[in-house]
């Protein structure tokens, strides 16, 4: 994702990042850039997303993101 995000805002696409603040201060997430914008829990990220978005892109991941894809298309 990140190799994605960097490459868009390279293009000057806006790139907003989406981040439970659990993650953010745990140091879970690398690089950010554009713009971040924390959130209480992960439920609040996916809200913000539907809130927020142009186009969805999900890479191949964990089990997380594939319940989180399911909640966005349904």
């Amino acid at each position: 994702m990140g190799c994605m995000s960097t490459s868009d805002h390279v293009r000057r696409s806006q790139v907003l990042g989406i981040i439970p603040i659990a993650l953010a201060e745990g140091n879970f997430v690398g690089k950010i850039v554009g713009e971040e914008l924390r959130v209480p829990i992960v439920q609040d990220r996916i809200w913000k997303m539907l809130d927020n978005y142009d186009v969805f892109i999900a890479l191949p991941s964990g089990i997380g993101t594939l319940e989180e894809n399911f909640q966005i298309a349904f």
